[in-house]
């Protein structure tokens, strides 16, 4: 049986199996840094076999060491021909740009985290809170879900009114009417847009509606200041998701409102009330 040769056999040299052993990779990693011009080719033996000597060996740790630091393989090459001054220097940059890679994939873990944790991704704290809220009163989640798709809009087109709006709305959810509002709402969603709860539904909001606006104005009742275009894209959200909505809003005028996102007075005729206040003007001109 032949044996194979010992590097004392072989005046020291060795072969490129030993050589990744004694640098602590893998044969197929000498062979890559081989194919990238970090590691020289060495010469063959007889048999045509690469033999590596005690330098390589320094060398491929080098490189080894390099490598795992995170230093590109694009620049090992000029780090292991570097003087000490270069060295420093290159060795430095590399720093630099791994702490703005490690910063990066922390803002990358930060987001996932969100992502994980439902709506904080694209929501301000208050306004998860207000959610989770409505869920823990027994909200159904169609209506939760749009409710959030309007805050998403509405944090996007002005961030800094959301406290303001926030605060308004954490006090209005703790009147039992308009909690019992919601979870009519909810009883409602499954059940056809002309049945008489949703019609009774309609009449009772359009009473709490005006008790709001009567006692505390009705900039309380709606002060959202937006654009019609938007409002009419939140509404078309709401309607999507929440279908018995428009069919509550149409009902909700003979009552002496309208609107979703952004409520008004009507009169019972179906026109707003400043329609009315300009025909009734002109009427006595």
């Amino acid at each position: 049986m032949a044996l194979s040769a010992t590097p004392e056999e072989t005046g020291g040299m060795l072969t490129i199996g030993e050589l990744a052993s004694y640098a602590g990779v893998t044969v197929r990693a000498v062979r890559h840094y081989h194919a990238k011009g970090l590691l020289p080719e060495p010469e063959r033996d007889q048999s045509g076999y690469r033999r590596y000597d005690a330098g390589s060996v320094i060398e491929l740790i080098k490189i080894r060491t390099l490598a795992q630091a995170g230093v590109p393989l694009a620049r090992v090459r000029e780090l292991l021909r570097a003087d000490e001054e270069e060295f420093a220097a290159a060795v430095a940059d590399i720093d630099k740009r791994l702490r703005a890679e490690i910063r990066q994939r922390q803002r990358h873990r930060e987001q996932i985290a969100r992502l994980a944790a439902g709506d904080n991704l694209m929501l301000p704290p208050e306004v998860v809170g207000y959610l989770d809220h409505l869920r823990v009163l027994g909200v159904d989640e169609r209506i939760v879900q749009a409710e959030r798709d309007g805050w998403i809009l509405l944090a996007a087109h002005s961030p800094e009114r959301v406290p303001e709006w926030m605060a308004r709305k954490r006090e209005q959810i703790t009147d039992p009417q308009l909690i019992d509002f919601y979870l009519t709402l909810s009883r409602v969603l499954d059940r056809t847009a002309d049945g008489p709860r949703l019609v009774e539904l309609a009449d009772e909001l359009a009473v709490y509606i005006t008790r709001l606006a009567d006692e505390q104005g009705e900039n309380y009742v709606d002060d959202t200041d937006i654009e019609p275009s938007l409002v009419k894209l939140m509404d078309t959200l709401a309607f999507d998701t929440v279908p018995p909505a428009r069919r509550l809003i149409e009902l909700l005028k003979k009552g002496g409102w309208t609107g979703w996102t952004k409520l008004e007075r009507v009169d019972p005729h179906g026109m707003r009330q400043e329609d009315t206040a300009v025909r009734r003007s002109g009427r006595y001109r």
